[in-house]
């Protein structure tokens, strides 16, 4: 069993960690920890097209190489789709607390 994708969302949670505790910004720490993972697949899956139909040539892959269907396999999908998973998750998490401790708030000023 390939255990990188969880290895993927432990990274891109704790970089999405460090700028919400640090900065407040969950969404940022988010999508910077996601986005280098997204980015890092669809290299390879560049690199992929280029072995299979590029000849060993990176002048011969077309725009779209990286996106070709052919190339993906779901190792490859998981590797980015986990991190994007966990840190929706992680935001969806923090997000509902802090609006859990706003009503709190309200509700015991009202009294």
């Amino acid at each position: 069993m390939d255990l990188s994708p969880l290895g993927h969302a432990l990274a891109a949670v704790v970089l999405q960690c460090l700028f919400g505790i640090t900065r407040g910004r969950w969404a940022i720490g988010g999508a910077i920890g996601c986005i280098w993972f997204i980015a890092r697949e669809h290299t390879q899956a560049e690199y992929r097209w280029i072995a299979l139909f590029g000849h060993g040539k990176r002048a011969n892959m077309p725009w779209y190489g990286g996106f070709d269907y052919r190339v993906w396999n779901i190792s490859s999908l998981l590797d980015w789709l986990v991190p994007v998973a966990a840190c929706i998750i992680l935001f969806l998490l923090v997000r509902a607390q802090k609006r859990i401790a706003t009503y709190r708030a309200l509700s015991s000023a009202d009294d």
